[in-house]
């Protein structure tokens, strides 16, 4: 009976691995397609000029081990249409400004703006726009940041998946390409998504800022998501991993001493290594309990704790002339104590990207948890089956939500002090 499951799943491993039309394609048209002129905006030229201009730029601060997709690059007219989509979709909400919380309508409008030789679809637009102006994210700077003006970055990724990752030129937004069957079941969680962020504001839980289709020409919609960048401000940071809490596929080459190339590590990288908070491991394992609960809630796994370390210099140590104003900042909106207590907020830093920053007393750590949206149904159940099969007596990614839970929130338990 095992070896007749274990045909079955492989059956159907190697069956989604040939499935056309789930990812990026590597090549788009060889012509450069423009958006319409009710974009607003024209997509990123390839003059001399321009492009000898942002060279200059990128050399007086290095991105290292990041990759500008300028002309020549495979990918740069498919993010030029990105670019200019995404322009177009932003300024409508610029042009209809939110009046209240979201409607259920809202959270299943689809948007389609066609332009010339593609079209870019904006799923549950108005929701994602009210999330943004939660976070005090005008759409003007998002739209700055994501839109034309400057190529986008790609890095090498250690990830399994055959998604594409980019980071808008400023690296403050994440862009991923997603399987449809990820973003209907995102979608279809997504009122408890925002509404566990609004119980609990100081969550971990990564802030998605978008969901969007492209189709080029005649082809299949390809979908891709935004999100706040976990890992920024970047520029100082050490050391980068991705914690999923088991050790199978869990383990990356390092890059050369010496080399600009930038690497997220994973768990067996981790070993010997402990995250130091001091006060604020308390919030931090409580924290950690109230997300990984939810999502266990969800019936979602494989999600990862990205972690990153900063050494903070003598005059960013300890509380700091701001507690006044971090203080206010961090409970503004509170109505009580006990409001205080049960949504388990904390004094933020600082800092940009306040919610994912969390100070030691020597090192500044970034935390978060992404990829939230792998649905526990039969195809992962049979590949738990065949891991178990493939990988006795070890741990591995997929297993039940109550136990990922449960292992994730263990993982941090041990690994801070």
């Amino acid at each position: 009976m095992l070896s007749l499951l274990l045909i079955i799943t492989i059956t159907l491993f190697l069956g989604a691995d040939c499935m056309p039309g789930t990812m990026w394609p590597l090549t788009v048209p060889s012509e450069v397609l423009a958006p319409s002129p009710e974009a607003g905006h024209r997509v990123a030229t390839s003059s001399s000029g321009r492009y000898a201009l942002l060279r200059r730029l990128r050399d007086k601060q290095p991105r290292l081990g990041l990759f500008e997709i300028g002309p020549g690059h495979e990918l740069h007219l498919l993010t030029c249409m990105m670019q200019a989509g995404l322009w177009a979709a932003t300024q409508v909400s610029i042009d209809h400004p939110l009046t209240g919380p979201p409607t259920e309508e809202d959270f299943s409008e689809v948007m389609t703006q066609v332009q010339e030789g593609f079209e870019l679809g904006t799923l549950a637009g108005p929701a994602f726009a009210w999330l943004r102006h939660s976070l005090g994210l005008t759409e003007k700077d998002y739209q700055a940041s994501l839109g034309p003006g400057n190529p986008y970055l790609q890095f090498l990724s250690t990830s399994k998946s055959k998604a594409s990752f980019f980071l808008s030129h400023d690296q403050r937004f994440f862009l991923k390409t997603q399987r449809r069957r990820e973003v209907q079941a995102f979608l279809a969680r997504m009122p408890r998504y925002m509404q566990h962020l609004q119980r609990h504001p100081h969550s971990l839980l990564v802030r998605l800022l978008g969901v969007h289709s492209l189709r080029v020409a005649r082809g299949k919609k390809k979908y891709f998501i935004i999100m706040q960048s976990v890992f920024y401000p970047a520029s100082r940071i050490s050391e980068r991993y991705d914690i999923k809490g088991c050790e199978v596929s869990r383990w990356v080459d390092p890059a050369p001493e010496g080399s600009p190339l930038i690497l997220v590590l994973k768990d067996l990288n981790f070993q010997g290594k402990t995250i130091y908070l001091g006060p604020q491991r308390t919030w931090l394992l409580r924290q950690m309990e109230l997300d990984t609960t939810f999502l266990q809630e969800l019936n979602v796994l494989d999600y990862s704790l990205l972690v990153a370390f900063q050494c903070l210099h003598k005059d960013e140590r300890g509380p700091g002339s701001s507690l006044v104003f971090r203080t206010a900042r961090s409970v503004q909106g509170v109505q009580s104590q006990h409001e205080l207590g049960a949504q388990n907020r904390r004094l933020l830093p600082e800092a940009p990207n306040a919610l994912h920053i969390l100070d030691g007393p020597e090192q500044r750590y970034f935390l978060g948890l992404v990829d939230l949206a792998t649905v526990y149904g039969l195809r992962k159940r049979l590949e738990r089956l065949w891991k178990t099969l493939r990988y006795p007596g070890r741990t591995f990614s997929t297993v039940s939500p109550a136990r990922y839970a449960r292992r994730l929130y263990q993982w941090v338990e041990t690994h801070t002090e």
